[in-house]
């Protein structure tokens, strides 16, 4: 049994077939999905689906590259990861893949959206749910100077090379690999699947983006993330079954949730 550890079935062309997007993963044996926020105005439809289905759950947080939407301060996230079914705070972190035309220290905006998400993990203790784009250095110092280890938190879409990886493991995180490690050109991301230590390694779809292959250029969601665990049990020259039950517990730990007996 697999789990889609971060997705966005709220979006478009998700949320408007969400009964045959639900039907899809457990004909794939995909139990579980955590739909992740990405701002505050969308937020009510993320809580709203987790509400509705007992295997969703729900994040709290706002993108990095989502610069004109509602800034999250901190008292509001930590109201706002009350809810029943909010079990991360994120997607945060940094982004400086689209500068159009400005530099890193124009940045600044995100930085400190980044350290009021890391604040909040603090103090509601859920773990974070990190976003880094040609960013590594400074997310991985900002993480440091944050204290991020104490939460901990998962590096989701993990893109970076290993010794990258390695220092988020040693700040106490998980890696998540999306459908990226199934791309040809994905050498980085494939040497980290053979290298991360099972008991550190999650998987999930980013769905209703980078579907993995078969399905590469095509909508993604959350029943696809079986080809992610697939593909991962090979490169690890592992059964397929291993691979599931590990990230499977990995989550329920990470996002301290009781883990069912399906799981």
């Amino acid at each position: 049994m697999f789990v889609d550890s971060h997705c966005h079935i709220n979006f478009e062309g998700l949320a408007d077939r969400l009964p045959q997007v639900l039907e899809n993963m457990r004909s794939h044996s995909v139990t579980h999905a955590l739909c992740v926020s990405v701002d505050l105005e969308t937020l009510p439809s993320v809580l709203e689906i987790a509400s509705r289905h007992e295997n969703v759950y729900a994040s709290v947080g706002v993108h990095p590259d989502h610069e004109d939407m509602r800034e999250p301060g901190l008292a509001e996230l930590i109201e706002l990861a009350k809810h029943p079914k909010v079990v991360a705070i994120g997607e945060t972190g940094l982004d400086y893949y689209r500068l159009e035309g400005r530099s890193i220290a124009d940045m600044e905006w995100q930085r400190e959206r980044f350290r009021t998400h890391i604040r909040a993990a603090h103090a509601t203790k859920k773990p974070l749910i990190i976003h880094t784009r040609s960013s590594s250095e400074d997310t991985l110092r900002i993480m440091a100077e944050e204290r991020a280890s104490e939460p901990g938190g998962v590096m989701h879409c993990f893109t970076e090379p290993w010794a990258v990886a390695e220092q988020a493991l040693a700040q106490n995180f998980y890696i998540s690999l999306s459908g990226i490690v199934t791309f040809k050109s994905a050498t980085d991301v494939q040497d980290v699947a053979r290298r991360m230590p099972l008991d550190r390694l999650l998987i999930e779809t980013d769905s209703p983006y980078l579907a993995p292959v078969p399905y590469r250029g095509k909508p993604n969601e959350p029943a696809y993330v079986s080809y992610v665990g697939r593909f991962i049990a090979q490169q690890r020259e592992m059964p397929d079954e291993a691979l599931a039950a590990a990230t499977t517990q990995n989550f329920f730990r990470l996002f301290n949730i009781p883990s069912p007996s399906v799981a």
